[in-house]
Formats: structure tokens, C-alpha cells, sequence
């Protein structure tokens, strides 16, 4: 088997794409349902990688995450949707990596598989002109080291931009 059509057919397996009983491969409609499910989903994969990061949040973790997070304001500035998806999953996976929990980070990255051939269009629904307010809420409660809140302000971020999809 090729490696392009091996790699089509992980995605197939992981949701990323589908495949008609054709061939045909095209990436799945996200319905309303699915985007409250995959919402529900990351809400509680990705609140707990945050909340077993925390103990292992250092400044230069800290420093990091302003950083991306400041490319990620820059993306939503020149209205640029690929950097902005790239950057703001980048934000996230940079914070989960610390939780050292290999096994959720991978549930997480499925999560965000079946999300993402459909997130450039989606976030063009969305017509964002500000970076996540929710990811300085993250940063904040790690420099305080502040487990409620993380969880809070994760929660929210992760959730609120998908279900303002959902329509």
C-alpha cells in the first residue's frame, strides 16, 4: 500500500475523513450535534490534561504559552484563519504536553483531527476580530497557580468557540 493512501485511510479510521462505499474520500459534515459532542468531549479531555499540567507549570512554560499566544492574536489580526487554527491548537498542546499524559494528549489530538478539515470554514462563520479571551484567563490562573480557575477558563475556551458554531 502507498503511504498517501495508508495515511487516507487513518484518517478514515480517526475521523478526519470519510469514505464513500465508492472511494470517495471527503471530510464529514459537522451537524449540530457533533460539534456539542466534540465540545463535550474536549471539556473534559482537555480540562483534566490542563488541571495535571499545572503542578509542572514553570515560567518559561508560562512565557511560552504568551508567546503563542500573542501569534495566535496576530493570526485573528491579518484575518487569517490557517495560522490562527495552527497557533491556537499549538497554545493548547504546548499546556497539555506538561500534564505528561500521553494517552488523553492522544485523545485530544483525535478530538482535534475530526475537527479540522472543517475549522477553516467554520471559523470563517465565526468572523472572529479578537484573539480567545479565555487563553489570558488561562495564563493568568497558571501564574497563580489558581486549579479552579484553569479549569474554569479551559472549559470555557474550548467549548465556547464550538458551540458559537452550532446554530
Amino acid at each position: 500500500m502507498t503511504p498517501a493512501r495508508e495515511a487516507v485511510r487513518r484518517l478514515v479510521a480517526e475521523g478526519a475523513l470519510t469514505m464513500s462505499a465508492s472511494g470517495r474520500i471527503s471530510t464529514p459534515e459537522l451537524s449540530n450535534e457533533r460539534i456539542e459532542e466534540l465540545a463535550a468531549l474536549r471539556a473534559l479531555i482537555e480540562v483534566e490534561l490542563a488541571s495535571r499540567a499545572l503542578p509542572r507549570a514553570h515560567f518559561a512554560l508560562i512565557d511560552r504559552l504568551q508567546t503563542i499566544n500573542n501569534a495566535v492574536s496576530e493570526a485573528v489580526a491579518h484575518r487569517d484563519a490557517v495560522s490562527y487554527i495552527r497557533t491556537n491548537l499549538e497554545f493548547h498542546r504546548t499546556l497539555y504536553l506538561r500534564a505528561q499524559a500521553p494517552a488523553m494528549l492522544a485523545m485530544a489530538e483525535t478530538v482535534w483531527l475530526q475537527m479540522g478539515p472543517t475549522m477553516r470554514a467554520l471559523y470563517g462563520r465565526l468572523r472572529r476580530t479578537e484573539p480567545p479571551h479565555f487563553h489570558r484567563l488561562i495564563i493568568a490562573a497558571l501564574r497563580a497557580g489558581d486549579e479552579p480557575g484553569l479549569r474554569l477558563a479551559v472549559r470555557t475556551d474550548v467549548t465556547q468557540g464550538l458551540r458559537m458554531l452550532a446554530t
